[in-house]
């Protein structure tokens, strides 16, 4: 019998160890990879930058401004020790690329997708070590496949812009309405910050949903959610089948009551620029500070940011 039972055990575990095996050679080899990475030197956390190409394809609503724009923008840390976090950067962020202002989302449309890695660098003072875009059409199917999650807000909701019609409190959604959760702005007191609130809602719920057992023991659902984030995701050339495992446990742990969120801070959230419009002018000793308790994982736990201060 004892034998029989490592026998058991055995073919258990080369079964595990074959369709692992399976998994990462189908991950890796569906992988979308471009060039986004700059020659800085890695610091002591592992930094994502996580960007939504809110592309209006027709998928949700009556906005359909067109172009491939990166109008979210977050930074995941994920530090050796201490909670993980994870930070929205105003899509309006005023940066500069030599001697011309932007807002920080047209970076890499007109200067490229390594010029905006760059800012982000300059603003953290930390290395990102990796990128994935998210086209927030592809969200739908992600969402989808998990079979909904949960979201909350606790406002009604009637906006046509978004197609978002909600009534205040939590439930679960499918994606057509989690995407529009997460593109509505204009009804929203907040604006664009409490779109970003709600987009890294979105992420939580997600990343939370996606490693629940529910989920992980369900062949047929991982398969479909690895599909539809397949589908949906862009990369950088070192990103592999574990790298996507990792910013997926940092995000659930960023979200979590034990993580960091929020927005970085800014000075002034309607500062004015010929030529480029109302902007976000960013606070940069305190960001830099920020991201060095963050990588170092001695900041506590909560939220963080200037939106965070408004209240």
């Amino acid at each position: 019998m004892r034998n029989s039972l490592i026998a058991a055990l055995v073919i258990v575990l080369v079964a595990a160890l074959c369709a692992g095996f399976g998994i990462w050679n189908w991950v890796s080899g569906s992988l979308r990879k471009e060039d986004w990475l700059t020659g800085k030197t890695a610091g002591p956390a592992t930094t994502w930058l996580i960007l939504g190409s809110d592309e209006r394809d027709g998928t949700t609503g009556s906005d359909d401004t067109p172009g491939d724009r990166t109008d979210t923008i977050l930074i995941l840390t994920k530090p050796k020790h201490g909670p993980s976090s994870l930070i929205s950067v105003p899509r309006d962020s005023l940066v500069q690329v030599d001697d011309a202002l932007l807002k920080i989302n047209a970076v890499m449309q007109i200067y490229g997708r390594q010029e905006l890695v760059a800012q982000i660098e300059d603003i953290t003072g930390q290395k990102v070590d990796h990128v994935a875009k998210i086209t927030f059409g592809g969200l739908t199917g992600v969402v989808d496949a998990l079979g909904g999650i949960e979201l909350c807000y606790d406002q009604d909701v009637d906006d046509e812009l978004s197609d978002l019609h909600w009534k205040a409190g939590c439930h679960v959604v499918d994606g057509h309405t989690a995407l529009a959760f997460s593109r509505m702005r204009y009804s929203d007191p907040k604006g664009d910050f409490g779109r970003a609130e709600r987009q890294r809602q979105v992420i939580g719920a997600i990343a939370k949903k996606a490693v629940s057992p529910s989920t992980l023991m369900n062949f047929g659902t991982v398969h479909k959610v690895g599909d539809a984030v397949l589908q949906a995701i862009t990369v950088d050339n070192r990103t592999n089948p574990k790298t996507l495992l990792d910013m997926l446990l940092a995000f659930r742990n960023a979200s979590g009551s034990s993580g960091v969120t929020g927005s970085l801070y800014w000075s002034d959230p309607n500062y004015y620029v010929d030529g480029v419009g109302s902007c976000v002018l960013l606070d940069n000793p305190r960001n830099l500070e920020l991201f060095a308790q963050l990588a170092d994982g001695t900041h506590d736990p909560g939220a963080v940011g200037s939106a965070a201060e408004m209240g």
